[in-house]
């Protein structure tokens, strides 16, 4: 089974250097430049991960992964930052998410992911 992956980073370089890296580690990636825009996927499609940046145009990631929490409650979140500050308030809004903190290397976020999934393979889950 193929765990799938939402992708949300606005920044385009990075969006399409992500994409490939976990795409290439076997994961599902749908890839998309705001938070806005990840909204209707959630309502629609299933995910495992919600991986997103969190300074971003119109909606921040902290408030996306809420949004996305109560839509999916079993959705796992991790977050990618450059900013210390914002480190913080996302461990207080959502302290089981995990946050990578900018600049990483894609072996290091490939790691986090698989480490993500690999604590959470319970007998019998849906799928």
């Amino acid at each position: 089974m193929m765990f799938r992956i939402l992708l949300a980073e606005d920044e385009r370089g990075m969006r399409e250097y992500l994409t490939r890296a976990l795409e290439r580690s076997g994961y599902d990636v749908t890839a998309v430049d705001r938070g806005t825009a990840a909204i209707p996927l959630l309502e629609n499609e299933r995910f495992d991960l919600l991986l997103t940046d969190i300074v971003m145009p119109e909606m921040d990631g902290i408030e996306l992964a809420q949004r996305a929490g109560e839509m999916a409650p079993d959705l796992r979140v991790m977050f990618i930052t450059g900013f210390a500050a914002v480190t913080l308030r996302a461990g207080e809004s959502l302290p089981n998410a995990r946050v990578l903190s900018k600049p990483f290397h894609l072996r290091e976020l490939v790691r986090e992911v698989d480490r993500m999934f690999e604590r959470e393979v319970a007998p019998g889950g849906r799928g």
